[in-house]
């Protein structure tokens, strides 16, 4: 008996193992633009993935990569840093261009980036794809986060944000 009750905890471990970096990277994101620290954590947690193993933790670490340009002063690194990511961030949404957590990871990069870097052409793209999507989302966190930016955003009409259902 003990047996079988081992093999269900190890399987329900495994089976929610990724889990626990996405809820704790979900977290360091809010605070990583201004918090250099959250943002090294959240590179330290995702880096050992790969797009194929899991594009969303891998999506994470293009983020916190771009945002780790708030933390340099060299112009040439800041410009390096948000290059890298935001390749690596457009590689995780050719693999996976329907999940929405990606798709919401590159809007609010590219409505928080600064114009001159170029990095903005998907905005109204992602904005129709979550406004059409969310209603799907199961993951009641997620929902949350991606509500909460949107309503927060100054790229949806106040009747896109009136829309939107919790």
């Amino acid at each position: 008996m003990r047996i079988i009750i081992f093999f269900f905890i190890l399987l329900f471990s495994a089976a929610h193992a990724d889990d626990i970096p996405l809820n704790t990277i979900r977290e360091q994101y809010k605070s990583a633009a201004t918090n250099e620290g959250a943002c090294k954590n959240m590179i330290s947690i995702s880096e050992k993935y790969s797009v194929a193993e899991n594009s969303t933790l891998v999506a994470y670490n293009a983020c916190a990569t771009m945002m780790m340009a708030n933390y340099v002063y060299n112009p040439f690194s800041k410009l390096s840093y948000f290059n890298e990511g935001k390749k690596l961030l457009e590689q995780c949404i050719t693999v996976d261009s329907a999940n929405i957590e990606i798709r919401y990871l590159r809007f609010t990069i590219q409505t928080k980036a600064p114009s001159f870097l170029g990095y903005n052409s998907s905005i109204e793209k992602d904005k129709l794809f979550l406004r059409r999507e969310i209603s799907n989302v199961k993951d009641l966190q997620l929902k949350q986060m991606i509500i909460s930016f949107l309503k927060s955003s100054e790229h949806l009409t106040l009747i896109e944000k009136q829309n939107l259902k919790s």
